[in-house]
């Protein structure tokens, strides 16, 4: 994994950073030397949301102020380690409430990151003289894993991969790890898994790691493996395909969460279930047309290839609700439909259960790590219909991404808590903090959520 940068105890030659919003700014403003005051003017510097001016002093840089908007955003301080000079090390000089200061850490870890498996980065972040709390470095690890796993591509993050990453997981905070790999998943009922997987030259794979004391709450997460997707017979255009190395992404998150629950020692009992495939072209592949029985029993009739990742997922979530925890949560980069209606930044949050809903809305607002609800409408349900099968696994183009996740409820038990997070887990281009590539999308919230639902 990427090392996570940008912190340092060393308070030697370290210089003063001045952490202001606009408000604040005019106030500490007022109060500098006139050279100071007239330096800042002549730059029209404001301290507005990631802006950074340095401070000159008789022997080269005497500070700097870094601008914020909103205190309460991790992401308002992410531009820092790479807007500042490499090689310079910096305190904060103004007092931070806990929160700030809480989340400047959380933004210098993140904003520190470069993916670094096969290029080295251009340059080293600043440095910031903080000893940050266990609970930060976690969060903050978490996240960049989410981002390493997404960018790696795909014949170093395959099936076998991601079965690694779990295992690495039980390695470093006990539990128990099962995998069902290959045919073996046809003989333990696991068709689709199989189905979708059976074309690629790696094995598909179902992925299930427990963790915790057996009298606690049972919690299930749940993530799409799909490590490339070409779209199967139904073949993605060239551009449609070139990112799909990051179509794990939900089991990225998923993976990363449970990291997250076990590494702070979450008083849940934890399964993570991850259905690990590489949906390739071959002359085992499905077929549309074709008709599976799923583990449910239900009858799922093709009529998309490239609408696998719910066919991997139908699986997965009927063994995640035999299981009867207390919730259930998945992951996945589902649809194309939930960007268009949403964009990149906001993930799309389907739940049957508005208690379950509004706490991680709530914990969206609170960490400035948002997603938006959207409707199970079960009218849509029509859209679904198939001719001569219980159900297809794809249809009209109308409310893409409501239809997945009503395909998905399809496979939750009644009374089952469930919630579907469908996520782009990506930065389509560099902005301050957030580089292109790989990205964890309403992680911070989903971690806030839990703790609060059980600690």
């Amino acid at each position: 994994m990427t090392p996570l940068n940008g912190f340092t105890s060393d308070a030697n030659n370290t210089l003063p950073l001045y952490v202001l919003d606009r408000d604040g700014f005019a106030a500490w403003n007022a109060q500098q030397p006139a050279a100071v005051q007239a330096w800042l003017a002549a730059q029209q510097f404001t301290a507005t949301h990631t802006s950074v001016a340095l401070l000159p002093g008789a022997d080269g840089i005497a500070g700097a102020v870094l601008g914020v908007g909103d205190h309460a955003d991790a992401y308002a301080y992410a531009h820092a380690p790479f807007a500042l000079p490499a090689g310079t090390t910096w305190k904060v000089a103004n007092p931070l409430d806990p929160i700030s200061a809480t989340n400047l850490q959380l933004g210098w870890g993140l904003g520190s990151y470069r993916f670094a498996r096969y290029r080295k980065p251009l340059r080293a972040p600043a440095q910031l003289l903080a000893s940050p709390s266990q609970e930060v470095l976690d969060v903050v690890t978490a996240c960049l894993r989410v981002r390493d796993w997404v960018n790696t591509p795909t014949e170093d993050m395959g099936p076998q991969q991601l079965e690694d990453a779990a295992r690495e997981l039980v390695n470093a905070h006990g539990g128990a790890l099962e995998v069902i790999a290959g045919d073996e998943l046809l003989e333990l009922n696991f068709p689709t898994i199989h189905a979708v997987g059976r074309a690629s030259h790696r094995a598909p794979r179902l992925i299930v790691l427990r963790w915790g004391k057996e009298d606690a709450p049972h919690l299930a997460l749940v993530g799409k493996g799909v490590c490339f997707d070409t779209g199967g017979l139904d073949l993605k255009p060239a551009d449609g395909m070139r990112n799909m190395k990051k179509d794990m992404g939900g089991a990225a998150h998923a993976l990363a969460l449970a990291g997250l629950v076990m590494a702070q020692q979450l008083p849940v009992r934890l399964t993570l279930i991850v259905p690990a495939v590489e949906n390739a072209v071959g002359p085992d592949a499905f077929r549309p047309g074709e008709v599976i029985t799923t583990r449910k029993g239900i009858t799922v009739e093709i009529d998309n290839t490239d609408a696998e990742g719910r066919l991997i997922l139908c699986d997965a979530l009927t063994y995640a609700s035999e299981q009867q925890p207390e919730t259930i949560i998945d992951f996945a980069t589902l649809t194309g439909a939930a960007r268009i209606a949403l964009g990149p930044d906001l993930p799309a949050l389907f739940s049957n259960n508005d208690e379950l809903a509004n706490q991680w809305l709530q914990a969206g607002d609170a960490t400035r790590d948002p997603l938006w609800r959207m409707p199970l409408w079960r009218p849509y349900l029509r859209y679904l219909n198939s001719g001569i099968a219980d159900l297809a696994n794809s249809g009209s183009r109308m409310a893409g991404s409501v239809t997945a996740a009503l395909y998905l409820e399809r496979f939750i038990n009644e009374g089952q808590v469930w919630a579907h997070l469908d996520v782009y887990a990506w930065n389509d281009g560099e902005r301050p903090g957030r580089p292109a590539g790989g990205e964890a999308l309403a992680l911070r919230s989903a971690w806030a959520m839990l703790k609060a639902r059980y600690a």
